[in-house]
């Protein structure tokens, strides 16, 4: 088999020719490592910081994921954006702690592909922020702004792809794709743009709308693909992948969470197994020719290994 190619053009033959696996859940996997309020710089659950203060903390979650055999990780940067940052005061970090977030994966992947041959990218995550533009919270310039400046800070740290995920209002996974195209644009940068949404237990995302309204509103934006995560388990994704499986003219992916959460004395248990995500990804691959899977919250490297094994 010809080794695979590096970089945004390997991972987009990569989709068009195989399954590609990426990696499940990351906050929870920092959160186990228990990094303190110094390292946080005193902003409490601010995982971006952590790509300043601790990389190492990131570091390890990447070469847990990788060492199982995902061909790719997400960057810790789901709430580099306006909505999160701003609410931590730190809005005018969006570009720093992307390029930060990026660069650690994009060393860890390098290392990866060097010791193993095989090629491994990485995927920028952008994360839907706190505020609905839908309803008002904040204005579509304002989001569409900041998340190109994300979208600059993971190209320059070296991100393969850039991965719009968790969307709940399609005005905002619009103002995503346009800052997305616009990073691209600006920085002569040709790479995949992947949108992800979250379609709730009801069935609908947040805000009403239904998976063949977010697929008319997406698709005409480029995107490269389009799929599901976050949520729900796989269960109850199912009908909305069949939907996307007949209508979509771009590949799929699907990132459940280890099923429903059920409230424990501890927190929010997942109770989805290893073996039981690599059954319903298995006939998700099958039924519907997904090209990229992988977890949410709940999943974690055991999760994937059985994915990649199967």
């Amino acid at each position: 088999m010809t080794p695979a190619a590096p970089g945004p053009a390997g991972l987009r033959a990569a989709l068009a020719a195989r399954v590609v696996v990426a990696d499940g859940a990351m906050g929870t996997m920092l959160q186990a490592q228990d990094p303190s309020l110094d390292d946080f710089l005193q902003l409490e659950g601010c995982n971006e910081i952590l790509n300043v203060t601790r990389p190492d903390i990131v570091r390890s979650v990447h070469e847990a994921y990788f060492a199982v055999g995902v061909d790719c990780v997400e960057t810790n940067t789901f709430g580099a954006n306006h909505a999160a940052m701003a609410e931590y005061g730190v809005a005018d970090r969006i570009h720093e702690l992307s390029e930060a977030g990026a660069r650690i994966a994009r060393e860890a992947a390098d290392e990866f592909t060097a010791s193993t041959g095989r090629q491994r990218w990485v995927l920028g995550s952008m994360g839907p922020g706190t505020k609905l533009p839908t309803l008002g919270h904040v204005t579509y310039a304002v989001l569409r702004d900041a998340y190109q400046q994300g979208a600059e800070g993971l190209l320059t740290g070296g991100a393969d792809a850039l991965l719009v995920e968790t969307t709940q209002d399609l005005l905002q996974a619009k103002a995503a794709v346009l800052g997305a195209r616009r990073a691209l644009s600006a920085l002569g940068v040709d790479a995949p743009v992947l949108v992800s949404v979250t379609v709730e237990a009801t069935g609908t995302m947040l805000l009403g709308s239904e998976i063949g309204a977010a697929l008319t509103a997406l698709e005409p934006l480029g995107v490269d693909m389009i799929g599901l995560n976050c949520a729900t388990g796989p269960a109850e994704m199912s009908e909305h992948l069949r939907h996307l499986s007949r209508h979509s003219r771009v590949p799929l992916s699907c990132m459940p969470n280890a099923g429903l959460p059920v409230l424990t004395k501890d927190g929010a248990h997942y109770p989805l197994t290893p073996a039981e995500l690599a059954d319903a990804q298995e006939n998700f691959v099958r039924d519907y020719g997904l090209s990229l899977v992988g977890g949410c919250c709940g999943t974690t490297p055991e999760h994937l290994r059985q994915l990649v094994e199967r």
